[in-house]
């Protein structure tokens, strides 16, 4: 593995899963990468995704620096033969090759812009990163996939299930006060498409992913035939993908309650954090023993250190 940005970059999931449920039973290895270094580039807000990474990469032995490149670093220029009389003070042939040479292993962070989906779905800067840096780079989310969080989600599926058969998944929206980007469905239904899982995916009419995601999957507007028999529902609000960017629907119906894990097989509920209580998900499901958003945060340590491993050997 010479990077880490989608399913598609790792060689076994049910290995990588193995390895991150070892680090969660033994996850200090100080001497495992002493002397290695691992920079974490932040261009939009993070909590869960910045702490366990630099717990993953201390927990290797590893030293990790975070730099958070829209206030401490300058404007970046992206585009080839530009006579750079702007505002940005440093083309990103330079940002990704320095940073490469400062460090062993380099993960960026971010974030759709909502309003050219062209654009967002280039990934021009998590590429040029990958391009011109010269080292091994890790999404610590881009604007169409989070796959540190999918992996977390694998690892938390496989913690919880202990039966022969395949359990049902069910990806469901939700409401929300703002558009999101589809990021963390796009890159749920891409893992859960490798994982050995029964996946359906529930949201009103205009909230469809990109085919390049949901092809082959189950899809349905009836979220209530959809939840029926669920082992495991991740409730999770995006933004349209064909109408891009833009909050279609504000249907309170979505908002997941307890009567909605009553349509269920007695469900583990999901969600990536952070959650707005009372607008997607009831507090009472939250608070629920069925919920475990906490493990899936938790896991985002293991699920980190899992990669860093591979990347750093």
């Amino acid at each position: 593995m010479n990077k880490f940005t989608s399913v598609q970059d790792i060689e076994s999931l049910p290995s990588l899963v193995d390895q991150a449920l070892k680090f969660k039973a033994n996850q200090f290895h100080p001497n495992a990468y002493a002397g290695k270094s691992v920079g974490l580039v932040f261009l939009n807000p993070s909590l869960r995704t910045r702490l366990s990474s630099l717990k993953a990469a201390r927990n290797l032995g590893a030293e990790a620096v975070v730099l958070d490149i829209s206030k401490d670093g300058w404007a970046l220029e992206f585009e080839d033969g530009k006579v750079m009389d702007s505002n940005k003070a440093e083309h990103i042939k330079e940002a990704a090759a320095v940073m490469g040479r400062y460090f062993d292993v380099l993960g960026i962070r971010t974030f759709p812009g909502l309003t050219n989906r062209d654009e967002d779905y280039a990934e021009e800067l998590l590429n040029a990163f990958i391009k011109y840096a010269g080292v091994p780079v890790v999404s610590l989310e881009s604007a169409t996939r989070h796959p540190l969080q999918s992996l977390a989600d694998v690892v938390s599926i496989k913690e919880q299930w202990n039966k022969a058969e395949k359990p049902k998944v069910v990806l469901t929206w939700a409401p929300h006060v703002k558009a999101l980007p589809q990021a963390v469905p796009n890159s749920f239904v891409e893992w859960m498409k490798v994982a050995d899982v029964d996946l359906t995916i529930t949201h009103p009419e205009g909230y469809d992913l990109a085919q390049e995601f949901s092809e082959g999957v189950n899809v349905t507007y009836n979220q209530q035939e959809a939840l029926k028999d669920a082992d495991f529902v991740y409730v999770k609000n995006w933004s349209s993908y064909s109408d891009y960017g833009k909050i279609l629907s504000q249907d309170e119906s979505w908002r997941f309650s307890m009567e909605h894990l009553a349509l269920t097989n007695n469900a583990k509920i999901m969600h990536c954090l952070p959650v707005r209580r009372g607008v997607v998900m009831e507090d009472a499901v939250l608070d629920s023993p069925n919920a475990i958003h906490l493990d899936q945060a938790e896991n985002r340590v293991y699920a980190a250190q899992a990669v860093f491993n591979e990347l750093l050997k």
